[in-house]
């Protein structure tokens, strides 16, 4: 019997302030730690929204400048969405997987599945005709911020860029990993024992995606506004983790 205690820490940073295009988010979190009383170790997470770097990438759109073409109207009214955003959606998007009255359901171009490919609306100023894309390389973001942060503080982190998607078969939306840097974004079990030591054959944890969703506890989708959250306590070894690792090879997909 194992009696040793476990325990992470979870804090959302207070006082991020709207992000624009441009903004250094290194150092807005590290603002964020000061006023927290809060110092970056050897070992930490950061769970960010994707929504916050999109913003500091410039990934706003306005509707106004989007012209849709014939299969984008086709499909919106299907769908009865605004044209506009269907052809944005086509253009972030591979393939759609699938689509009713209201629901339009892609995978998106960095090969998760997802609803409107991520384009969102909400929080965004002028929103009546402005949208948010995702980030172009989550990966790389997370890797720039991480790289940004251990400039200025020398500490060796974990990023998990993160999104709130829904699930096929289940209802809610939980917190999923679209970027990582710094640490594993799966963690393979196979070969260890359980409890009575038989050896693991099959058990591969979406670890990153594990910290996204438990980020996305504080960070909340309405008002909360805490797009950063500090995860302490995490026993992970630094790593070059990718969110593509967490997307199932179609080969692999019993469900496609």
């Amino acid at each position: 019997m194992n009696t040793t205690t476990a325990s992470i820490t979870i804090t959302a940073l207070p006082g991020i302030p709207l992000i624009q295009s441009g903004d250094d988010l290194a150092q807005i979190i590290l603002e964020a730690l000061a006023r927290a009383n809060l110092a970056l170790q050897d070992g930490d997470a950061l769970v960010i929204t994707s929504k916050i770097i999109s913003k500091a990438e410039g990934r706003l759109v306005d509707l106004e400048t989007v012209a849709p073409g014939e299969r984008a109207r086709e499909l919106a009214d299907a769908t009865r969405k605004d044209p506009r955003i269907v052809e944005l959606v086509l253009q972030e998007s591979r393939m759609i997987s699938r689509q009713s009255p209201g629901v339009l359901v892609t995978q998106h171009r960095l090969g998760f599945i997802s609803a409107n490919a991520g384009i969102d609306q909400s929080n965004v100023d002028g929103s009546e005709h402005m949208v948010l894309l995702l980030p172009l390389d989550p990966d790389a973001s997370a890797a720039r911020i991480r790289a940004r942060l251990r400039e200025l503080t020398g500490a060796e982190v974990g990023i998990v860029v993160s999104d709130s998607h829904g699930r096929p078969f289940r209802m809610g939306n939980v917190g999923t990993a679209i970027g990582v840097a710094g640490m594993p974004a799966l963690l393979d079990l196979r070969g260890k024992p359980d409890l009575f030591g038989r050896e693991l054959k099959i058990s591969i944890q979406g670890y990153a995606d594990l910290v996204a969703s438990a980020a996305n506890l504080l960070t909340g989708e309405a008002d909360e506004g805490r797009p950063v959250v500090l995860v302490r306590g995490l026993q992970f070894t630094a790593q070059d983790g990718r969110a593509s690792d967490l997307v199932r090879s179609p080969e692999q997909d019993l469900y496609r």
